[in-house]
């Protein structure tokens, strides 16, 4: 029975392969025949006669040779679009909104630079707060100024103490020796300083460490006893190592009666290291160079760069001085002016390599008081730079004479001139 439909057979169909056949051998290759173009007139029609309609003839197809298309024109006004690179559906390079293979779409710029400023300011605002985080907890916050007893009001501005200690913790035999800081136990106020800074310029004043001052009542630090005052009659630096900071302060604050706001202070080694890590800085030696064999001082006349231990024999230096402590803090005072100056600089600052070697040095070898922060930190070195700029004024405390080998203030020009810091004024008096 023929399953197939009516008027199709077997033998319409034919025994092919592929095509219904139940025969299991293929079909036979079949050459396709190649239609080339006729030359002009092949239709039959004449020169310039075109070729007839669909119906009339075969259209002509290109032809396949062994490298591919053998004509690479359109056939009868039929371009396949691939000698051409035309991408079908695209509309090819000549429609609207077209564009050939390969070419990449025009960059956005205001896109790429939106996001190239938002990663910028992210990445500024994350290593700055790492960095306020990093600094702000390598701060030693040792000193407890709430200790301290009956002190003055505190006045307009900030008045800052500033204190250079022989300290010698944490230096080997050899440091000490290369730095000619002696082996000596305990430590002691080697330079004092108050700091005004304020609306009406900012004023560094040295308090020499002969100073003749008296012992107030005071707080231990330590025991918390108190202990009467005596009238007892010292030099100012033996406050300092009888107990400590804390008395220090008071013994200031008693015989100024300016209000301390906070306490800076740094011991040798934390000096030089913070001056090795700017590079050294550069200090004009006055004519006759300097030479004391006990701060190991030995400077040839001008400008020069001084590295971390030569600054530290310079500010400590006093034998080869005229007035001894009072030149000598004169020295101090320059040089921490100019090393202000130095790290203050945008050369430091906006260098990242020198920034946080000098941070590090500064902070690891500064203790402050428990109430000081960064940007505390930050005022009295800008201040300090003020200083060095003539923007600001310094001076030594005014002295009147001496009694036992000490040193005596000035008492008149002394209240005028904490009267004048109290009040935030532009400061008149004039110091030795």
């Amino acid at each position: 029975m023929n399953d197939w439909p009516e008027a199709w057979s077997d033998e319409n169909r034919g025994n092919r392969y592929g095509r219904g056949s139940a025969s299991a051998q293929p079909e036979g290759a079949r050459a396709m025949r190649q239609v080339r173009r006729p030359a002009s007139g092949a239709y039959g029609g004449g020169p310039g006669q075109s070729a007839p309609p669909y119906g009339g003839g075969v259209p002509q197809q290109p032809s396949y040779g062994s490298g591919g298309y053998a004509d690479d024109t359109a056939v009868d006004g039929y371009d396949s679009g691939y000698n051409t690179g035309q991408v079908y559906g695209g509309g090819g390079p000549d429609a609207p909104g077209g564009r050939t293979r390969g070419e990449r779409p025009a960059p956005n710029w205001r896109r790429r630079i939106k996001w190239t400023a938002i990663t910028v300011v992210t990445v500024l605002v994350v290593t700055t707060i790492g960095t306020y985080f990093w600094a702000d907890s390598k701060l030693n916050r040792e000193v407890d100024l709430s200790k301290v007893i009956d002190r003055p009001d505190a006045g307009k501005g900030t008045n800052y103490l500033i204190v250079g200690s022989d300290s010698r913790a944490g230096m080997s035999a050899e440091e000490k020796k290369k730095l000619h800081t002696g082996s000596a136990e305990g430590k002691r106020t080697d330079s004092m300083m108050i700091l005004h800074t304020g609306d009406n310029g900012d004023t560094l004043i040295s308090l020499p460490r002969d100073s003749n001052v008296e012992i107030p009542t005071f707080k231990g630090s330590e025991s918390g006893k108190t202990y009467q005052g005596t009238g007892r009659q010292v030099k100012l630096n033996a406050a300092y190592a009888e107990d400590g900071p804390e008395l220090l302060v008071r013994t200031v604050e008693y015989n100024t009666g300016l209000h301390i706001d906070h306490y800076v202070e740094i011991g040798f080694a934390g000096f030089a290291n913070i001056v090795d890590a700017v590079g050294g800085v550069d200090i004009t030696i006055p004519e006759g160079g300097m030479k004391d064999t006990k701060s190991g001082a030995d400077f040839e006349a001008g400008k020069q760069t001084l590295n971390g231990e030569q600054a530290l024999a310079f500010v400590r230096t006093r034998y080869a001085l005229k007035r001894s402590d009072l030149d000598r803090t004169k020295n101090q005072q320059k040089f921490l002016s100019a090393l202000a100056n130095k790290v203050a600089t945008p050369s430091t600052v906006l260098n990242p390599f020198k920034l946080y070697p000098t941070m590090g040095a500064g902070l690891d070898s500064l203790i402050v008081d428990k109430d000081m922060g960064l940007f505390d930190l930050a005022e009295m070195f800008w201040a300090m730079k003020s200083v060095n700029g003539g923007d600001g004024k310094s001076m030594n405390m005014p002295i009147s004479g001496s009694v036992n080998g000490n040193l005596v203030w000035d008492k008149a020009k002394v209240k005028t001139l904490v009267d004048e810091l109290k009040n935030d004024e532009k400061v008149t008096v004039s110091g030795n």
